[in-house]
């Protein structure tokens, strides 16, 4: 988005760059206060969620994160993994289906049930799997050095893959 407001300043497109810069100034504000890594701090802290959602992006912020945390692609592979296992137990839906003599005509029925039941499932248990990826993320923030005290081999292997994969953004 902020490419396209680049791209507007180059047309010099007044009126549109004024509301376009607006819309995405109040878009990255609500997202200061409402982010899933709040929900970290509102656990470990007991702050209200606007508190947290501010407290936990002051630090991604001051941390220089904030390219870190947009990169955290664990949800979108984690629901991959949720529809793989809906595809997998709607198939085994086709099956049951054709083993009780059902039929073709219940085929499409059995597959959306077994999908749907797979993957709301799944994605519950993986919800908890994200929630436990973002608190790592939080806490390797906040206090860093003393997860190097408490766990230095496991910290030093973190820090080596977090400088490989930002080498500019990660300073520790």
């Amino acid at each position: 988005t902020k490419e396209i407001v680049r791209q507007m300043r180059e047309q010099d497109d007044g009126l549109l760059l004024c509301c376009a810069e607006c819309l995405i100034g109040c878009l990255e504000y609500l997202a200061e206060y409402f982010n899933k890594f709040a929900f970290v701090y509102v656990g470990l802290y007991g702050y209200s969620f606007v508190e947290s959602g501010k407290n936990v992006f002051t630090l991604f912020k001051s941390r220089g994160w904030t390219t870190i945390i947009t990169d955290n692609l664990i949800g979108n592979v984690l629901f991959m993994v949720s529809a793989g296992v809906g595809l997998i137990t709607g198939l085994i839906g086709i099956l049951l289906a054709n083993m009780k003599g059902l039929g073709a005509e219940f085929a499409g029925g059995a597959f959306g049930v077994g999908f749907i039941v797979g993957l709301v499932l799944t994605s519950v248990l993986m919800g908890v799997v994200e929630s436990a990826v973002n608190t790592v993320i939080v806490c390797y923030a906040e206090a860093p050095n003393e997860f190097q005290q408490n766990h230095p081999e496991l910290s030093n292997a973190m820090r080596e893959k977090w400088r490989q994969a930002w080498p500019v953004e990660f300073r520790y």
